[in-house]
């Protein structure tokens, strides 16, 4: 069985296109039928169309990629008004709405417009973004201002919240309790790691934002440590993520702590990236003598 419970929602399956990765969903509903994915976060989005930091703004590594996109996306009005109802013509599952803000006002506002949208299940905030009121220091660098966004959220929505972290922290695990003691219902994790690269041939950074996220398969290691710490801190569920690229990958996620996954950069190589896990799923559950994938949470922390 491959069903899991997220914040009170059934899922078919844990896997979910995270966010940035999949665009607003009907893009790949061109080349498969989506439906039969667990949910999708889509595009991260901000009060206020972006067109994103300059170009070049991707670098390839060993393993991975860094990306510095800087949010591109057309702002909420137009999500609500034109990219929702074309995501919901198509998928008839739970969706999670990505959002983000450069402020505690942008965040709530956000978040309180997409709260009575049909469809949307969860709110997942991103608070990777930084703060342009306090220095261009990350929403999700300290407990306390994780904390200030949780409250702010969470005074204008109903939907399940679910906080996006950054690992880019010294402890995670007391980032993800303010979020808990805040009102969070659940938490996401990991965001991108921190990174650059330098062209030999130029000498200078081959981005033009200088650094940028990594992501892919070399983050693995790092974002499964993270789901650990987290799930032994807090009693909310938590999604996991960061180079997932197999089932088997899904299963070690959910041993660590994850009631969900979220699938990144893989789908930027293989855009049936998802469909395969969720294809391969069974057989690897069979492997390991698997019955019910959601006995899986935590699984690790029980030995």
């Amino acid at each position: 069985m491959l069903t899991t419970t997220l914040c009170g929602v059934e899922l078919k399956n844990p896997i979910i296109p995270a966010s940035g990765t999949f665009g607003y969903g009907y893009e790949f509903h061109e080349l498969y039928d989506i439906n039969i994915l667990g949910s999708l976060s889509f595009k991260g989005t901000t009060a206020e169309p972006r067109f994103g930091n300059p170009t070049p703004r991707i670098a390839e590594t060993p393993s991975g990629m860094l990306n510095s996109v800087g949010l591109q996306n057309p702002g909420i009005e137009k999500v609500i008004g034109e990219e929702l109802p074309k995501l919901r013509d198509c998928f008839h599952g739970p969706i999670m709405a990505n959002i983000s803000g450069f402020s505690l006002e942008e965040y709530a506002s956000s978040c309180e417009k997409i709260d009575g949208e049909e469809g949307v299940a969860w709110i997942e905030v991103n608070i990777s973004c930084p703060n342009v009121h306090d220095g261009g220091m990350a929403f999700g660098a300290t407990p306390e201002k994780a904390a200030a966004v949780t409250k702010a959220v969470r005074a204008v929505t109903k939907k399940p919240i679910i906080m996006k972290l950054s690992p880019n922290v010294t402890d995670i695990a007391s980032i993800a309790k303010a979020c808990e003691a805040e009102g969070a219902d659940g938490v996401s994790l990991i965001n991108t790691l921190l990174g650059m690269r330098i062209s030999l041939k130029t000498k200078k950074p081959i981005m033009a934002n200088r650094m940028g996220g990594l992501s892919g398969s070399c983050v693995f290691p790092v974002a499964l440590r993270m789901v650990w710490q987290v799930y032994e801190a807090v009693n909310i569920p938590i999604v996991g993520m960061g180079g997932v690229t197999t089932a088997e990958d899904v299963v070690e996620m959910m041993l660590a702590g994850a009631t969900a996954v979220e699938v990144g950069a893989a789908n930027l190589v293989d855009p049936f990236a998802c469909k395969k896990m969720i294809e391969d799923l069974p057989s690897v559950m069979k492997t390991y003598g698997i019955d019910k994938l959601s006995d899986c949470i935590g699984g690790a922390h029980h030995g």
